[in-house]
């Protein structure tokens, strides 16, 4: 049975929805009430004190800890996006080495600079990849340079805004992984109007999606989302 995973905040702004967790506190009962409507993980962004994204050891410690003291067992994922650092691959690599509480994965994009080192990197640290692909291209990526051995699943995101485009992007990433026989399992998601097109298309095969206030503000039917946990409902009853 297809599986979801909750996205609770992403890169939006402060203020971009009522329920955005933004501190550690308000992660955590935001993951405890998405696992309660059926997510089997959760993913976020950890941010400082003024909403800003960061990879410091600092936040990442408090989110994992307030997380997992909220919801234990459940996997936990955050982000490595090269926006939410400057400094390059080289100080994403550095920051994620220096954490003490460790997520049980993360999202490495593939088409960002770094991908690879940071992947082996994560390896030696024990913590698991989503490997994130958004276009065939990306795919091609993952699979030339060898790196599916080092992930946990591939996570599928069209960055497309035309439902049509986005749905061919994914049967494009779909076809070079299954040509390659890249066995990973595949989370698949959109963005806003993308969202729930994605999700329902890929439900009707059986597929695991991810769907939280990260990726869509509003319920199937066009109604604004109370929470994520209530999105993460809307996709259990899709399926």
């Amino acid at each position: 049975m297809a599986l979801v995973e909750a996205c609770l905040n992403g890169n939006r702004r402060p203020g971009a929805h009522p329920a955005l967790p933004l501190t550690a506190v308000d992660l955590g009962a935001a993951a405890r009430a998405a696992v309660d409507a059926g997510a089997f993980a959760v993913h976020v962004h950890p941010r400082r004190a003024d909403g800003a994204e960061t990879l410091e050891p600092g936040p990442i410690g408090e989110a994992a800890l307030a997380i997992r003291a909220a919801c234990p067992d459940v996997p936990l994922g955050f982000s490595t996006g090269a926006w939410i650092e400057p400094g390059g691959p080289e100080r994403i690599r550095e920051l994620v080495a220096a954490w003490d509480a460790r997520p049980d994965f993360v999202s490495v994009n593939l088409h960002e600079p770094g991908a690879p080192e940071l992947i082996e990197l994560l390896g030696e640290l024990g913590i698991g990849v989503e490997a994130g692909v958004t276009n065939a291209l990306s795919a091609r990526r993952l699979v030339d340079a060898g790196l599916a051995e080092g992930c946990l699943r591939v996570l599928v995101e069209p960055r497309e805004r035309e439902v049509a485009a986005a749905l061919v992007t994914v049967a494009a990433v779909d076809a070079v992984l299954d040509e390659a026989a890249i066995g990973l399992p595949r989370l698949y998601h959109g963005h806003d109007a993308t969202a729930w097109p994605v999700i329902e298309a890929t439900l009707a095969r059986g597929r695991d999606v991810r769907v939280g206030l990260e990726d869509v503000l509003v319920l199937p039917d066009g109604s604004p989302a109370p929470d994520t946990a209530a999105l993460v409902a809307a996709a259990l009853t899709m399926r």
